[in-house]
């Protein structure tokens, strides 16, 4: 019988980190405060184990990791066209979002998942994408 206390304290305790994780939603919008073919927001910054809810607020557009901004370890991830994803952020560092449809329009975000480390920005990106990278990650340098 002492056994049986003991052991819903474990679950508990097990299951704690997952009920202590934040879910974080983000638009996809043909228009919003930062332009056009945005996500809404364009960058945050995350805890290990956190949640971000994609959601296609206006239609034709999808979220998915950039292979060439995504941390060692971690796994890539697509959504469909007009889908709403919910992505689970384990593994520690700095991702790039696109939509693949418009990516050459800047549809790009940045999440950085525990603390910040050094971060660079891949070349070869299309120049909106690439600007709009690079303002994402100095408002995530400056702590905003």
């Amino acid at each position: 019988m002492p056994l049986r206390p003991f052991a819903l304290l474990l679950s508990a305790a097990l299951l704690a980190p997952a009920a202590l994780a934040d879910v974080h939603e983000v638009k996809m919008l043909n228009r919003g405060p930062g332009g056009a073919m945005v996500y809404e927001p364009d960058h945050l910054r995350i805890a290990p184990g956190d949640t971000v809810r994609f959601l296609p607020t206006q239609s034709g557009h999808n979220a998915a990791s950039l292979p060439a901004l995504l941390p060692a370890g971690a796994d890539a991830f697509k959504s469909k066209i007009n889908q709403p994803l919910e992505q689970t952020f384990s593994v520690p560092g700095l991702y790039g979002i696109q939509c693949i449809p418009h990516l050459a329009m800047g549809m790009v975000m940045l999440i950085q998942v525990g603390e910040p480390g050094v971060a660079s920005l891949p070349s070869g990106l299309p120049p909106r994408a690439q600007e709009r990278f690079s303002a994402q990650l100095k408002q995530l340098e400056a702590g905003q």
